[in-house]
């Protein structure tokens, strides 16, 4: 059983932006309920089906399975109007892999980090482009995004 622990950023800056490279990702949610989301996902020139649990004390599990692009492709067309757009920039720093989404589409204007770690209570430096911590807000949780896009919120000025 595969697990996932990671905290969630707004970003504030774009003094990240020349730290890592960026990889677009498009991805589509099949399903979501309170229990689970099932996901899959385009990055580059491979593809992934994802079935996420629930949320607690950061932790959650993760099952991922590499599939066919062309499935994937045939399996978004089915997740339309429940599309996330985005580019993914990893960065190392010290002992972590940072992962920083620039979203477009229906989302752009929203830039988000996050950190995987090994433990919930696992302390993190934060670098000085991160903002306050959405890891507990159910807003930021990409399966949100697909449904509610973030130019749809009411005032995206005083989120970040």
């Amino acid at each position: 059983m595969g697990i996932e622990i990671e905290r969630k950023f707004l970003v504030k800056n774009e003094t990240w932006r020349s730290l890592g490279e960026g990889i677009s990702l498009t991805q589509g949610y099949l399903a979501g309920s309170n229990q689970a989301t099932v996901r899959v996902r385009i990055a580059g020139d491979l593809a992934y089906l994802t079935v996420k649990g629930k949320v607690k004390n950061l932790t959650r599990q993760e099952f991922e399975y590499e599939i066919p692009v062309v499935d994937a492709q045939a399996i978004l067309s089915l997740c339309y109007p429940r599309i996330v757009e985005k580019t993914r920039y990893k960065i190392r720093l010290q002992d972590l892999i940072w992962e920083v989404d620039e979203f477009a589409g229906a989302n752009q204007g929203l830039v988000m980090a996050e950190v995987e770690l090994t433990a919930a209570d696992q302390p993190v430096c934060l670098p000085k482009w991160i903002a306050q911590e959405v890891s507990d807000d159910p807003r930021y949780f990409n399966s949100y995004l697909a449904s509610h896009p973030y130019s749809t919120w009411p005032d995206q000025s005083n989120l970040s």
